[in-house]
């Protein structure tokens, strides 16, 4: 297909009315099978751990390392698009997604295993923010809402099936086969992306293959920045604390250098890896600090808890799936009916009410043991779910409508990096402090047999998770739009119904 037959216009004369849909069901199949590759693996983590004759550190590396690569690789999203369009990105993340479940299936070593882990996680950064950029500029206002639920609800399927599916393939075939589950997917992905899927640029407009290059020594820095802050957490617990210390420096100096720099670039007129012109933006300022916490607590718990029904309480990977499937599905349905209400209710009371749901699931953990009801324990992370329906399809769009149009790539990228950052740092915590608290309590993952004090110390680590939400909230309620800005909205939006009619 040509590049003329393949524009934005081109296809929107030819599909119609309709093509905004079409275009978001194509991106979610490919979001659908990054978001699957990233949580699946959660389940077969004990089992690769034995497999390759892990401690808890490095399985850890398996979650972490795939963490790193997608919130490093989101922040070069915006140059994508604007250098390749919409298509040759997606499509090219698709084939590395493709071949990194593919490899890591077939691996026979470790670091095999590890570097197909992170082909996925660069696959999954490039792809994740480009469903809210188009959102934002195919829809209008008063449809992103919906929009974003829709699209949401569909996504969430696959984490929701996911470790059902993936609990049974390795009770049945092993570890190795949850690898290939993306496969279909993606082929999906990429059939849709040549029918749909645009060839220009964010806009409407031209990729401009001849543009800026890349901001290589940004991305070195927030690389180093990263891997720094994740290691650094690592050693507070496991190593040495000098090492700990020198290495946490060795992240505050690279995330000052790369700001430094940032705002050098932006000065002489080029173009940054992330362009700070956007915390300008109050609601954009806070919604970052809320994604942050959030991802922490979010990527802390998927983490954690597929690990404390398997280790704590001794329950195998198919039934782990089978008790997170009916969350999965009240998580679908939560998010479609907040995605309408976000049209109408204000993103910060919508965000604000799924932290506390998300904090209340946390702090109920701490009541769950080896006598607890399984239903209990369905009920606790229904939830959660709910609390995460909340506020999935609002963050977003709290914090990235207010922006200027051409900073809405970098927007969804730069909360997108913000969200991964805490997630990645999230899951180093979750297992710092849960090893801190096993030590504490005398007890170990293991231990032949489970016991009280194994249990007491994955509920205390649920505590920390209570905890960050709470600190989250207080940012969440800075989301708030400013009086005029709310009645500017509305008056948008009556406009709008007004031509409708």
């Amino acid at each position: 297909m040509s590049t003329a037959s393949g524009s934005l216009a081109v296809l929107r004369e030819r599909y119609g009315e309709r093509y905004r849909w079409l275009l978001l069901l194509s991106v979610m199949v490919g979001t659908m099978a990054s978001i699957m590759s990233s949580t699946i693996v959660n389940v077969a983590i004990p089992d690769m751990s034995h497999y390759f004759a892990l401690g808890q550190e490095r399985a850890q590396w398996v979650t972490s390392g795939f963490m790193v690569a997608t919130t490093v690789s989101m922040l070069t999203t915006p140059w994508l698009l604007s250098r390749y369009g919409y298509r040759a990105t997606y499509v090219g993340a698709m084939l590395l997604l493709l071949i990194g479940g593919v490899g890591g299936g077939l691996a026979r070593d470790f670091g095999l295993v590890l570097a197909a882990r992170v082909a996925e996680g660069l696959a999954a950064g490039v792809v994740q923010p480009i469903p809210a950029v188009i959102i934002l500029y195919a829809f209008q206002p008063h449809e992103q809402g919906r929009a974003s639920g829709i699209f949401g609800m569909g996504v969430v399927l696959a984490p929701a099936i996911g470790p059902s599916m993936g609990g049974l393939l390795v009770d049945w075939f092993g570890w190795r086969s949850i690898f290939f589950m993306v496969v279909p997917l993606c082929l999906a992905s990429i059939w849709l992306a040549y029918r749909f899927v645009p060839v220009t640029a964010p806009g409407g407009v031209e990729a401009n293959r001849q543009g800026q290059a890349l901001d290589w020594r940004g991305l070195l820095l927030g690389t180093v920045g990263t891997l720094c802050l994740l290691n650094g957490l690592v050693s507070l617990h496991g190593g040495s604390h000098v090492e700990a210390v020198g290495l946490l420096m060795g992240a505050v100096v690279a995330v000052a250098c790369f700001i430094a720099w940032q705002r050098r670039l932006l000065r002489t007129g080029r173009k940054p890896l992330m362009d700070l012109r956007l915390f300008q933006y109050r609601q954009f300022a806070m919604g970052s600090v809320v994604a942050f916490i959030y991802g922490t607590a979010l990527f802390g718990s998927t983490y954690l808890l597929p690990v404390f029904m398997q280790l704590g309480l001794e329950l195998s990977a198919s039934h782990v799936g089978t008790l997170m499937l009916p969350a999965g599905f009240v998580l679908a349905a939560t998010i479609a009916m907040v995605g309408r209400l976000a049209d109408r209710q204000p993103t910060h009371l919508l965000v604000s009410t799924g932290l506390g749901l998300l904090a209340l699931s946390f702090g109920l953990m701490v009541f769950v043991g080896l006598g607890s009801s399984l239903w209990m324990l369905v009920g606790f992370a229904i939830l959660g779910r709910i609390g995460l329906g909340f506020i999935l399809p609002s963050l977003n769009l709290g914090s990235m409508r207010p922006l200027d149009k051409s900073l809405i790539s970098q927007g969804s990228s730069a909360i997108g990096f913000l969200r991964m950052l805490g997630g990645a740092a999230g899951v180093s915590l979750c297992g710092i402090v849960l090893e801190w608290r096993l030590g504490a309590h005398g007890a170990s993952l293991t231990a032949g047999a489970s016991n009280p004090a194994r249990i007491a110390a994955f509920g205390e680590t649920f505590l920390m998770l209570t905890f960050l939400c709470g600190l989250a909230l207080v940012a969440a309620w800075q989301l708030r739009e400013a009086r005029a800005d709310r009645q500017q909205a509305y008056l948008v939006l009556m406009l709008e119904g007004g031509c409708a009619h």
